[in-house]
Order: C-alpha cells, then structure tokens, then sequence
C-alpha cells in the first residue's frame, strides 16, 4: 500500500493506478475491519477469499496503457499465493510490521560496524538481538532475563511474581 501511495503522489493524473489503489484499498479495509472487530482468526477472514479473487479477477480483466498500471498488476500476480496467505490461519499478521521493527535494531549494529564484524560476531548479536526482542515483544526487561541465569523465557517470566 505505501508502495501505491507514493507511485500515486508521482503520477495524480493517472487513472489506471487510481483504479488499482481503490480496488486494493478497498478490499484491505474490509479486512482490517473485520481483524479490528474479531482480531486474527482465520474462521472470521476467509470470507474475504471471495473479495481477494474478485479483486485479482477484475485486475486481470483490465488492459493498462501505462507502465506503472502494468508493473503492479504484474507485482500483484506474481505474490498473488503469498499475499493474502494469512486469511488462512489464526494470528498471522496482515502486514509486515513487526519484522521491520525487529530488523531495525540490526541494521543500526550493521551501519555502526560497517565490514568490521566477523561471521561469529555476528551471530552472536544475532542471537542476543532476537533475546532481545523476544523479552519485548513479552514485556519482559531483557537485562533482568539475562541476569537471572534462566534459559526458558516462558519460565522466568512465571517466576515473575507480578506475573502470577
């Protein structure tokens, strides 16, 4: 979608991608209205497999003139089985936002380092980051995991008598 929105602040005037970006805006706001009422539940989102293949229906129907109307409709037939996957199945996020959260505190190491890390270095922090996030994702303070000796995060965060 942010992809849409800026390719469509570069061309206003083009009637083709204003086409494409109300069918897909409109196909994922029934979406994030139903995940805002029943959460991630697959048994809530299938219905919306039938909004999906109308929304590629209607997208193969179209004969785009412009470049950038027939690149997404490309892009979007290309992802097309990997795109909607999380209709299927039960607290699978609808976009990508954690992962790109999670990938942030890697990309601040790696723009530090720069080529001065090794591969062992590097898996190190690899597996510390993920600690790392983990304990945060659970609200749980990541020093005083470490601290605690406790291998099972689960564990420690049972011992945790405010969280009994």
């Amino acid at each position: 979608m942010r992809d849409i929105n800026d390719d469509l602040r570069k061309e206003p005037f083009n009637d083709e991608m204003k086409h494409i970006a109300y069918g897909f805006a409109t196909l994922l706001k029934s979406i994030v209205e139903t995940i805002d009422r029943f959460g991630l539940k697959a048994r809530h989102l299938r219905k919306h497999r039938r909004s999906v293949a109308r929304f590629y229906d209607a997208l193969s129907q179209c004969n785009y003139q412009t470049e950038l109307a027939t690149g997404y409709r490309r892009r979007f037939e290309k992802y097309q089985n990997r795109l909607f996957t999380f209709l299927g199945y039960d607290g699978i996020p609808w976009n990508n936002n954690n992962a790109e959260h999670a990938i942030k505190a890697f990309v601040r190491l790696r723009n530090v380092i720069g080529r001065n890390s090794t591969a062992k270095g590097m898996r190190d922090y690899l597996v510390l980051l993920s600690v790392a996030e983990t304990c945060k994702f659970k609200g749980l303070n990541f020093l005083s995991f470490l601290r605690s000796g406790e291998m099972d995060m689960q564990a420690f965060a049972n011992s945790l008598p405010w969280r009994r």
